[in-house]
């Protein structure tokens, strides 16, 4: 047992590392040597190791490193996490003044003559929210969907900027950003791609993905770092710049470039400063300015929307431009039927992503802009998931442009369209006179194609379920299940439930799906009538995709199994001009279709037929059936007198107990390996 010399000890080396945690790491000037803070640390280890009864939650040592149990728990927020509206002019900001005091004259009686503003700098990083109780660090959780986040207590120990414990005892929300340094990002990225990997983007999309790396260690190489600037809960002072001060006075680490504005004349003025200064002297990437309304009074009076407080707004700074040339424009079909020109063009780096579709919005944005298929165009990114055309570089014309044309009819399902007034919200240009489908089932018929397309059964794309999907039409991204083909890691890694490794991922599992065989290839043109079997039975029949679409409906009506209706569905799909431009494009985009091996396999399973059920430890159950397609046998769904043999797996059901009735022979997998 520790005597009181021994605890008074503890606690005095923890009190002096603390204190020089937070010259190091928040107030950047360091005390002493890494090798003097280091001595320190190993002597209260030994302290705490031969005396564990001394070991405490806010103890230095506890910023562990290891494995995380499980995956992360879920927290729910003491209070709702909001974020901003963005601004992106001046206008912007003067409506949004003009809003507020409208409410607030109403509130008051009279317009405040007090009111003033704080601008702080917008760290592109990740927003944290750190809750602590009788001054010691209780959770720290992620945004998430604003209510519930995800704990990442943990992983958030081992930012040495965030204090342990504070001098507040009293409950306390502390709200901030999580950030990755400039210099270790570039570090992170030259490590890719010397391994061969693909580089980030940005820092933000590694600071989220270490976050949530189940193996702390990772989160303490990186040496994530943390700039918080709101207290949500607790003892709160009256305005924003003296809550500011509050955090700076717990030793919380806040950023000092803020200040306080009276007018918007004085926010514009440190906006504009900001942009014209060299961002790259700040240790974290910055996007913008943050206006808050300074005196908390004001702010209660004004309160929320739904998804963001009115009394503050975020400043975007102009959005980053490139050139590039555009080779085609599609028209995507949203969820309410309006056509939106999309432009396909060359890939250009954007806003620290690649890029290569641009929205042009609607006919006369592409009248106004003068835009043509061919046009050198700039680009710009900004507060928009897809980048948008700017303007045309007309001298860079060499007379090879086409115009683009109006659309008469979908070209989803090919019905007509019409001229309508479309309320797109606010700020969207699609405001005004649009193109719209008549049918009002395109859509999602289009959603259940594309759906059909990527499932396991045809091209077996891991990661495009079917909100995905419809995340992937809704930003004009895809048109059609060909354009899957053409997306890159920039395209994805900036929309909504995508970070760098999801947009990995998919990206990879895509290229994965391009080598595909001709029966899941013909399976996932989704022909009407056209199912795996039909699919397998004439892959094996025609043997290329191009001898299948010349087939007549009477040679089709001459294969064992394809009757009239089923031949009429095919011939009638092969002859649209929309579905030959779709398996073109297929094949232009990369889709390679394998050669069948079938022929050097002999044909020992003619004429029989097979029914699986239960699970195979040796391969899937799409594995099973191509080998028995490969020796000329057919797989049922059901099991009829009429089953040759029923394989049988691990849990099996109840076609294991209706094959047992019929007294139709049954295999296990061993066995059943030996006939393949």
């Amino acid at each position: 047992m520790a005597d009181n010399y021994l605890k008074q000890k503890v606690i005095k080396l923890r009190s002096q590392i603390d204190d020089l945690r937070h010259k190091y790491h928040v107030l950047n000037d360091p005390q002493v040597t890494d090798k003097m803070y280091e001595g320190l640390m190993d002597e209260l280890r030994k302290l705490e190791k031969a005396h564990p009864e001394l070991v405490s939650p806010d103890s230095p040592t506890q910023r562990v490193a290891g494995k995380i149990a499980s995956g992360f728990s879920k927290v729910t927020h003491h209070v709702p996490q909001w974020s901003f509206d963005d601004a992106f002019s001046r206008e912007d900001l003067d409506k949004w003044e003009e809003r507020n005091m409208k409410i607030l004259e109403k509130q008051f009686g009279k317009k405040p003559t007090d009111l003033s503003y704080v601008c702080e700098l917008k760290i592109d990083g990740l927003h944290i929210v750190l809750t602590y109780e009788n001054g010691q660090l209780q959770t720290a959780a992620t945004r998430g969907d604003g209510t519930v986040g995800e704990d990442v207590t943990q992983n958030v120990k081992t930012i040495h900027s965030i204090p342990l414990t504070i001098a507040e005892k009293n409950t306390l929300v502390v709200e901030g950003e999580v950030w990755l340094g400039t210099a270790m990002f570039e570090k992170v990225n030259k490590e890719r791609e010397k391994a061969g990997e693909a580089l980030y983007a940005n820092p933000r999309n590694v600071a989220a993905g270490t976050l949530r790396q189940l193996n702390s260690s990772i989160v303490a190489v990186r040496k994530l770092q943390c700039t918080t600037y709101d207290i949500s809960l607790g003892n709160a002072p009256d305005t924003q710049a003296k809550e500011l001060k509050k955090l700076g006075t717990l030793k919380f680490p806040t950023d000092n470039d803020w200040n306080i504005c009276k007018t918007m004349d004085g926010v514009w003025h440190m906006y504009e400063t900001w942009i014209d200064r060299d961002h790259k002297k700040k240790p974290f990437w910055i996007d913008g300015i943050v206006i808050k309304i300074n005196e908390k009074k004001y702010q209660d009076a004004l309160g929320f929307t739904g998804k963001s407080p009115r009394w503050a707004i975020a400043m975007k700074f102009p959005a980053e431009q490139g050139t590039t040339t555009i080779h085609d424009v599609y028209w995507q079909v949203g969820r309410t039927g309006v056509l939106t020109p999309v432009a396909h063009m060359d890939p250009v780096q954007l806003a620290g992503t690649t890029v290569t579709h641009a929205t042009l919005h609607n006919m006369d944005e592409i009248q106004r802009l003068g835009v043509k298929v061919g046009d050198n165009v700039v680009v710009e990114k900004a507060g928009d998931i897809i980048p948008k055309v700017l303007r045309v570089l007309e001298k860079m014309r060499d007379g090879s442009e086409k115009t683009i044309r109006e659309p008469k009819k979908c070209p989803v399902c090919l019905s007509p369209v019409t001229r309508a007034q479309i309320d797109a919200g606010k700020g969207k240009q699609e405001s005004g006179a649009g193109i719209v489908c008549t049918n009002s089932a395109c859509y999602a018929q289009e959603l259940r194609r594309i759906a059909h397309f990527v499932s396991k059964a045809a091209f077996n794309i891991d990661g495009m379920g079917k909100k995905i999907v419809e995340q992937l039409v809704d930003e004009g991204l895809i048109k059609h299940a060909a354009d899957i083909f053409t997306l890159t890691i920039g395209d994805l890694s900036a929309l909504e439930r995508f970070g760098e490794k999801s947009s990995e991922n998919v990206v990879s599992a895509i290229e994965r799906a391009r080598n595909v065989t001709l029966p899941r290839f013909i399976f996932a043109l989704g022909i009407s009538h056209v199912g795996e079997e039909t699919a397998v039975r004439l892959a094996d029949v025609y043997g290329t995709i191009e001898k299948l679409q010349e087939a007549t409906q009477e040679e089709l009506e001459n294969v064992s199994d394809i009757g009239s209706t089923v031949a009429a569905s095919i011939v009638s799909w092969f002859g649209k001009k929309e579905n030959q431009e779709f398996v073109a494009a297929l094949i232009e985009n990369g889709v390679r279709i394998k050669k069948s091996k079938k022929q050097e396999i002999k044909k020992t399973f003619v004429g029989k037929t097979f029914v699986l059920t239960g699970t195979l430890s040796t391969m899937t159950r799409d594995d099973a059936k191509e080998k028995i397609r490969a020796r000329g046998g057919d797989v049922s769904g059901s099991v009829s007198k009429n089953t040759d043999f029923v394989v049988v797996g691990e849990n099996a059901g109840s076609k294991a107990e209706k094959a047992k009735s019929l007294g139709v022979k049954m295999v296990d997998e061993k066995e059943f390996g030996r006939m393949l």
